[in-house]
């Protein structure tokens, strides 16, 4: 799989969406090894969007397309500054990856991550993702051997919250106590994400 993440602002959050869904219309049906897209703006208007391809060459064939230079500029008008684009073949799915049915999206994006315990704590939760009923999945991108953007995908906010606050079993917080260099977060949380 191949990832390309763009982030931005916006002050013109429906106009931004509204784009996205122009891009399955205008040039989905010529783009070359198309996953999906999850994207979305936060409440104080951050965006990003996570394209899958099934490789580079699936992403770079579907850049020459002529309807993407067309649709590519008209978003580049509705963001209040040059967005930034990462890149990344560096990709890891868990609990089966995404899921164009959740309500709730978030993403996660790490710096100072120390990747060997990151998934080493994956390798202890995975037996007790049953607790955590409103994950639906997530994808996980390393950008760099430091770095790594997270999307999860739940049911709904709200359930996503209540499961935060659930007491994990003693068994599986004396597991996770201890880890370090889990590294700076900040967090997109997409309300109303759109997912393709």
């Amino acid at each position: 799989m191949f990832v390309q993440i763009v982030e931005g602002r916006t002050s013109k959050a429906k106009a931004f969406i509204e784009q996205g869904e122009r891009w399955q219309t205008d040039v989905r049906p010529k783009a070359t090894g198309f996953l999906g897209v999850t994207a979305g703006v936060t409440d104080d208007g951050r965006t990003i969007a996570v394209v899958r391809f099934e490789d580079e060459a699936a992403a770079r064939a579907t850049e020459q397309v002529p309807e993407q230079s067309a649709w590519a500029e008209a978003m580049q008008a509705l963001y209040d500054g040059p967005p930034t684009f990462t890149e990344s073949s560096d990709t890891t799915v868990w609990m089966g990856g995404g899921s164009n049915d959740a309500g709730f999206v978030q993403v996660m994006k790490s710096t100072g991550v120390d990747r060997a315990q990151v998934e080493k704590m994956d390798e202890v939760f995975e037996p007790h993702t049953h607790l955590r009923p409103d994950i639906l999945g997530g994808l996980r991108v390393w950008t760099a051997p430091d770095a790594c953007i997270d999307v999860a995908y739940f049911t709904t906010e709200a359930e996503a919250r209540n499961g935060e606050q659930a007491e994990m079993p003693e068994e599986l917080r004396s597991q996770m106590e201890g880890f370090e260099g889990l590294g700076q977060t900040e967090y997109f949380d997409l309300t109303e994400p759109h997912l393709r």
